[in-house]
């Protein structure tokens, strides 16, 4: 490894030697193929099928499953690496890579081993894709908000609701929905349905602002009938499948938006040492080298946590939730301010279609809202904070007895 690169790979260093090589290999490519197309793939807002084969055909949408079903098994620790690679260039690629875990996870870790033979091979080479449906018109983050209903059946469900903001729902042949049962709505479920499933519609795919490459839609259930094998996990288990897909994803969108915030900051630098002002290089202007040093300390202290977050995950730390959230907010904020500052130091040049950071602003605002916006995370922490804080060992500065007396 070397340090020719503004950001160092320190992070990097810190993995296996076949880690780290799996790393240099999506670098490779950024650099090769998935950079230098980048504007073109962001141009239209249609399912990038040659990125995504790319993405299949190198082995980086294998990262995601089991070893035994054709995948790597990738821990976060490297998956975040991967992910902050492909964001650095491509917005779609990196959530093509994120969006493959968030649509599979829950049948990796819920399916019955029938379905998992049938479905992950074929969702791990790229021959078959899986969408989420999670959110609807009423419901996102707060997942207890589901209006979506199983009502049991002889055979297994019939599922009615709606969903919405549903990625890949024009290209996937498997949806995981998921909602509660009717007749005991405090238990949540998760089941796969095809696409031609009778009484299930996918709409038009839905215009939005940017994260061209992987276009949204949203579906219509009316009495969609799945069998009882079709179900993930057991009943009760839908809501912690959900979760779980949820908080990869966050880890994920960290990650994804730490990349691009690193792209931003290497244009900006670059383009601040070639334009001069005033006699002198853009860069040797003390109000733009602050600006600087301010957004490349504030993303090497963010990756530091998203590193810390990764190995918590690995490990199966109970608090990884909450850190999650700490990670997913600070990262995603954090860009869009990098992104915003970094356009405006290109000034014109950066608001044109032409320049790549244009293209990163309209990309950085999704981050904030995906899986969960900045304000909930914000709740999430704050909430798990004082929680703790009823219960945490006294501070040694404090006399006893109750603080409101003093």
């Amino acid at each position: 490894m070397t340090d020719a690169r503004l950001f160092g790979d320190h992070f990097l260093r810190a993995l296996p030697a076949e880690e780290q090589m799996t790393v240099q290999h999506v670098r490779a490519l950024c650099a090769s193929t998935l950079g230098p197309q980048a504007a073109e793939v962001a141009k239209q807002d249609v399912f990038a099928w040659e990125t995504f084969r790319l993405l299949a055909r190198e082995g980086i949408v294998a990262t995601a499953f089991p070893r035994r079903f054709g995948g790597t098994d990738a821990p976060q620790r490297l998956r975040v690496r991967i992910i902050e690679e492909l964001g650095r260039v491509c917005s779609t690629s990196a959530s093509l890579i994120t969006g493959t875990d968030l649509s599979s996870r829950a049948i990796v870790a819920g399916a019955s081993e029938a379905l998992q033979q049938q479905l992950l091979p074929g969702l791990c080479s790229g021959e078959l894709q899986a969408a989420f449906g999670l959110t609807e018109p009423g419901a996102g983050s707060d997942v207890r908000g589901l209006a979506t209903t199983f009502r049991r059946t002889s055979e297994g469900y019939l599922i009615t609701g709606r969903k919405k903001f549903i990625t890949r729902a024009s290209t996937a042949d498997w949806f995981v929905i998921v909602g509660r049962a009717e007749d005991t709505p405090g238990t949540f479920l998760a089941a796969l349905v095809p696409r031609d499933a009778p009484g299930f519609t996918i709409s038009p795919d839905v215009g939005k602002l940017g994260w061209f490459g992987v276009p949204i839609a949203s579906l219509d259930l009316r009495d969609v009938a799945v069998p009882l094998a079709h179900r993930l996990g057991e009943e009760g288990e839908g809501f912690s499948l959900a979760q779980d897909a949820l908080l990869r994803a966050r880890i994920g969108h960290a990650a994804m938006a730490l990349g691009r915030a690193i792209g931003a900051v290497e244009i900006a630098a670059a383009y601040a040492c070639e334009r001069s002002t005033f006699g002198k290089p853009l860069g040797e202007h003390q109000g733009v080298q602050w600006m600087l040093a301010d957004m490349v300390t504030q993303v090497e202290a963010s990756r530091a946590l998203l590193a810390l977050v990764a190995d918590k995950y690995d490990r199966g730390d109970s608090d990884v939730a909450t850190f999650a959230s700490m990670a997913k907010l600070q990262a995603t904020d954090l860009c869009m301010k990098v992104v915003t500052d970094a356009l405006q130091l290109t000034g014109g040049r950066g608001y044109l279609q032409d320049f790549p950071l244009e293209r990163f602003f309209r990309d950085a605002k999704l981050n904030q809202i995906g899986e969960g916006a900045s304000e909930v995370h914000k709740s999430v922490i704050g909430r798990d904070l004082v929680r703790r804080a009823r219960a945490a060992e006294r501070h040694p500065c404090l006399r006893e007895g109750s603080l409101v007396d003093y």
